[in-house]
């Protein structure tokens, strides 16, 4: 079956995550997003897609920072009232009934509860006609302690993130599950090396 380019979320299951930030008067801000990625490794810029009509990237744009909350699957009832529209003016920790946690490099606060937090300057803004891409630079990631393995890395089944899959009347939220199947970085090359490994070291 053949299906529209607007169906490719359907098919593309998206990360949910929640855009906490504020704006240059001190009003809170969140807003869920889907279109982000990380720019290769070792993870130190990172990229959203948002619509020009936004007030996350109005306060980006003012205060050139924000932080990426990735969050469980406890957090699908908080999509919606982040998401609908709500006067610029409006507090949306409170709209939402989320509580703070407070950011180490940055202004703006992080949401309480989330897995993991990274706190982003901004890098720089590519303008198109319909959608701005937000390059940020990573300041500072923190993980929760609860949902880490003992070697360091995040603990699926205790972490349960937060995805989602689209259909032509909504949204499906899901998690990912863990295949126990580990490859290392450097079985891509002909030397069997990471050739960034010493950088990721740091």
């Amino acid at each position: 079956m053949i299906f529209k380019p607007f169906m490719r979320e359907g098919f593309f299951p998206l990360s949910v995550t929640f855009i906490s930030s504020i704006s240059r008067d001190g009003i809170r801000n969140i807003a869920p997003y889907s279109c982000i990625m990380p720019v290769l490794r070792p993870l130190d810029l990172i990229c959203l897609a948002s619509a020009r009509k936004r007030d996350t990237l109005v306060n980006i744009r003012e205060t050139r920072e924000f932080v990426v909350n990735m969050v469980g699957t406890e957090f699908s009832n908080k999509v919606i009232p982040t998401a609908k529209f709500s006067p610029p003016a409006a507090d949306e920790f409170d709209l939402a009934g989320l509580d703070e946690k407070p950011s180490e490099t940055i202004r703006a606060p992080g949401i309480a509860g989330s897995y993991a937090w990274m706190e982003c300057e901004l890098f720089k803004v590519y303008e198109e006609p319909d959608y701005v891409l937000i390059m940020g630079k990573v300041l500072r990631l923190e993980v929760a302690d609860e949902v880490l393995t003992r070697d360091g890395g995040l603990d699926i089944q205790k972490a349960r993130p937060l995805m989602m899959t689209g259909s032509k009347k909504g949204m499906h939220f899901c998690t990912v599950t863990d295949i126990k199947q580990f490859e290392p970085f450097g079985a891509m090359f002909p030397d069997g090396k990471d050739p960034i490994a010493k950088q990721e070291e740091k």
